[in-house]
């Protein structure tokens, strides 16, 4: 597992297909869905597929690639 990246988000909240865009996971919607249906992605340790789910600071999110986990926090 990699160490967590902290991404910087105004307003305390942000929804989860925007949050593995901005940092960097997903290149577009269609591609943080596609991560969503395969099962690659858990906040705070459970599996998430909605990718409108709302996250708040301190949410830690995980995405599971062939090249190991990748792990961001809200911040």
């Amino acid at each position: 597992m990699s160490s967590a990246q902290t991404v910087p988000v105004t307003g305390g909240a942000i929804r989860l297909g925007q949050l593995l865009k901005l940092a960097g996971a997903a290149d577009s919607g269609a591609q943080a869905r596609a991560l969503l249906d395969e099962g690659e992605v858990q906040v705070n340790g459970e599996l998430e597929q909605r990718r409108g789910r709302q996250l708040v600071t301190g949410d830690v999110v995980t995405v599971a690639t062939p090249a190991g986990d990748h792990v961001f926090v809200v911040g």
